[in-house]
Parts: structure tokens; C-alpha cells; sequence
């Protein structure tokens, strides 16, 4: 199989966010099929709303850092498949891909055809399988895995994760998790299970409650971290953009002592150069330039305001916004945080079946914007095109409201012929 067939393949299970079947017994009886993959190292799982993906490669970098082989499992992914999987910090391989997809499309189909399921696991569910195959493949020492979606059902927490985590939760996927706080920290902190250690960033009231209720039921004493770093580590200097990255840098520190507890040799040093070396593409993403441009997945109202505080702190330039969501988000508290920062706004749609029109987010400009400054581009082409001719060579043009925005636009600067941008140190 090649990696476009095996893409195909996937894709034609439906989009990941419209095809979601919350639970495990479809995981479950796959990865038994395939033997299990997820038996054979232990594992950290992230659930929570915002922070989840940096939190998860801050602990990556850590655990790098000190020598452990890790496999870390992310979605979605920018412009690859092939990102979501990474094994000691280098995305699996197309052929890779393509060869333990196929070992998954004909253990879903025989397990089909022998009424084992009902139907063939889900997009994100065979995703799953085929990294827990392959970490288990590269012999990896500790598997990273973000949630998909909630955390209950979410078809990572069939691997069994002996260290949990909760990063701060949020109003988000209500039409899957719940329209309050409450039911939505009650769907991610049924992570929490009888003998996991289970590190929980600083959280709403309903949310702290329900997640000290599940730890209660559980046996479980969850321990939470604190919106600052530790105090042995209050100077260092963090590899990612923006002050809500101290949570998440906390959490990923709590996790490494976590794993030290059960044996992982991660010493202080590792810790420091971990958090200072790391990376996460589309979150506070700085490709140099003229203009720079800014990639940031504000995705959700909190995403939105963490992004608003940096801009109102470290930028000073004009900033031409491109922006771009899906129409299930609120749109109206996103817009109203993001849009009062742009000197131009572009609104523009992307090749996504969740996305919303441009019509849809012109309504939910917020009163008071000064209209003229709103342009509709027809597509991510354009809307960069003309984000070029709008902003001076000294500007800043940033890119935000979805990942999948964020990735169609890397996607076409990273084409042969574009014009050079370049990723900025830290």
C-alpha cells in the first residue's frame, strides 16, 4: 500500500470530527487483534481543552533530553498525517505509515467480516492502533499520547496509561462532552483510574470539584499543579511564546517527577533543557520574514484570549489578521477578543467540512468593528495574497482561529517557489 492509497483509505472513514464514535470496545477489540501493542511500554495520557499538545511535547523534549526513546502520539496535524506520530522527536515515515495502516485495514476488515465489530473503527481509532504499533515497532521506552476528544471514551485511554493528566478545561465540543464545566471535566477526568498518578493543572470551581470527586471514587489523591513554575526552576527560559505556557510547562514538569517516581532516570538538567529547547509548530509559531508571520491554532475563547494577552504584550507592529474556523466554535467570544487587534482582518475559509463560510464569520464580527477594515478572501491562497499586499514589510500577519487553517497556509509557503519564510529561534 502507498502512503496516498493509505491515506485514502482513512480519509475515506469519514473526517475524524464528523465520524466520531465515543468509546473503547472498538479500540479495545482491535488492538487485541493486533496483539496488544500498548502492553509492552508504559505511558502518559494528556486530556484536557487547552494546553493538552504543549504540554505533551514539553514532556517529550524532557524526556529527550534525558535519553528515553519516547513515541509521542498528537492531532491533528498540520500539514502530514505523518506528524501525529513521532518516535524520539522524528515523525514516522510515509512507506512506515503506509505499511502498519495496511497491517490495520486488514485486521479491522477480518474482525468486521467475523461480526467481532460492527462496523470499521473510526479515523482517529485505526490512527491510534497504527501509532501504538508503531511505537511498539521502534521498541520505545514511554509513549506520550494525547486525547483526541474528552478522554472517558477517547479511544487513547484503551492503552492504559499508568500517569494521567489534565490540562485546564474549558467550554468546547459541547455537542459531544456537555454544555457545562462540570459534564465536560467529568468526561476528561475519567482518566482517572484506580493506580495511575494523576497531575492536574489549576482549574475552574465545577471543574476542580469533578475531578476531585473522580480521584475520591478512584483512590486516586490528584495532584495539581499551580499557575506558576516551581519555585527550583522560576528562571528558566521557556522554548515556547507566551505566558499561558508556564501552566503547561508546570504540568509536563510534574509529569517528569512523576516518572521519575516509577524509575525514569530525569534528572533536573534534563528538565531545564528540555523546556528550553522545545517546539510545537502552530502555536505561537514565528516564521521570520517581510512580514513575519505569526501561526497560532486559538481554536476555542480561552486559546483566543491567551492569544490576545501576547499580542497585546510582545507585539507593537500593525498585524493583519488571516482568519479562519470551524462553525461549531463560538465564534462571537473568539472574535470579540482577536478582532479589536487587527489593523486588516481577512476572513477566509479552508477545505474542511466543519469550517465555517466567510458569510457566517462576517456575522460574527463583532459590533463596533470599524467594517472597512474587513476583507472576505475566497480561499487560503488568496487570503494570503492579499494578506502580502496589505501589510508593510515591518508588519506582522498572523495566522489564526483553526489548525487547519494554520496548516493549508504552511502548506503553501513551504511549496517550491514561494517566498521564503523561515521559522524564528527562540
Amino acid at each position: 500500500m502507498s502512503f496516498d492509497k493509505a491515506l485514502s483509505y482513512l480519509l475515506s472513514l469519514g473526517h475524524e470530527t464528523l465520524t466520531i464514535k465515543l468509546g473503547l470496545r472498538n479500540t479495545e477489540i482491535l488492538l487485541r487483534a493486533l496483539g496488544n501493542p500498548h502492553q509492552v511500554f508504559p505511558a502518559v495520557q494528556i486530556a484536557g481543552t487547552n494546553g493538552k499538545g504543549s504540554t505533551a511535547v514539553t514532556l517529550d523534549s524532557i524526556c529527550r533530553a534525558a535519553s528515553v526513546r519516547t513515541g509521542l502520539f498528537t492531532s491533528p496535524h498540520l500539514i502530514s498525517i505523518t506528524e501525529r506520530i513521532k518516535v524520539a522527536g522524528e515523525k514516522i515515515s510515509e512507506e512506515d505509515f503506509a505499511r502498519l495502516t495496511l497491517q490495520v485495514k486488514e485486521v479491522a476488515a477480518r474482525l468486521v467480516q467475523q461480526g467481532r465489530l460492527e462496523t470499521l473503527p473510526t479515523f482517529f481509532e485505526h490512527v491510534t492502533a497504527i501509532a501504538l504499533l508503531a511505537f511498539r515497532e521502534a521498541k520505545v521506552e514511554l509513549a506520550i499520547l494525547e486525547t483526541g476528544l474528552g478522554g472517558r471514551l477517547d479511544s487513547t485511554t484503551a492503552a492504559g496509561a499508568d500517569i494521567v493528566a489534565i490540562t485546564p478545561i474549558a467550554m468546547d465540543h459541547e455537542e459531544y462532552l456537555g454544555n457545562t464545566l462540570a459534564e465536560i471535566g467529568a468526561e476528561k477526568a475519567a482518566i482517572i483510574r484506580p493506580g495511575v498518578t494523576a497531575i492536574v493543572a489549576p482549574q475552574s470551581k465545577e471543574a476542580r470539584e469533578v475531578i476531585i470527586r473522580q480521584g475520591e471514587a478512584a483512590g486516586v489523591e490528584p495532584r495539581f499543579t499551580s499557575q506558576t513554575l516551581p519555585d527550583s526552576y522560576a528562571n528558566i527560559q521557556l522554548g515556547l511564546r507566551g505566558r499561558h505556557q508556564i501552566v503547561n510547562v508546570s504540568m509536563a514538569i510534574a509529569l517528569a517527577d512523576a516518572l521519575r517516581e516509577r524509575g525514569f532516570e530525569i534528572t533536573r538538567e534534563a528538565i531545564i533543557r528540555g523546556v528550553e529547547t522545545v517546539t510545537h509548530p502552530g502555536r505561537l509559531e514565528l516564521w521570520e520574514g517581510q512580514p513575519q508571520i505569526l501561526f497560532d491554532g486559538a481554536h476555542n475563547p480561552a486559546a483566543a484570549r491567551a492569544l490576545r494577552d501576547y499580542l497585546d504584550e510582545f507585539v507593537t507592529q500593525p498585524i493583519t489578521m488571516i482568519f479562519g474556523a470551524m462553525r461549531d466554535k463560538a465564534l462571537a467570544e473568539m472574535t470579540a477578543a482577536l478582532f479589536p487587534k487587527a489593523d486588516e482582518l481577512i476572513l477566509t475559509s479552508f477545505d474542511n467540512p466543519r469550517a465555517a463560510t466567510v458569510e457566517i464569520l462576517k456575522s460574527a464580527v463583532p459590533e463596533g468593528f470599524d467594517k472597512t477594515r474587513a476583507r472576505s478572501a475566497a480561499g487560503v491562497r488568496e487570503a494570503l495574497e492579499m494578506a502580502r499586499s496589505l501589510t508593510r514589510a515591518d508588519g506582522l500577519v498572523c495566522v489564526t482561529g483553526s489548525l487547519y487553517l494554520i496548516g493549508a497556509i504552511q502548506e503553501i509557503l513551504t511549496q517550491p517557489g514561494s517566498v521564503a519564510h523561515g521559522r524564528s529561534a527562540h
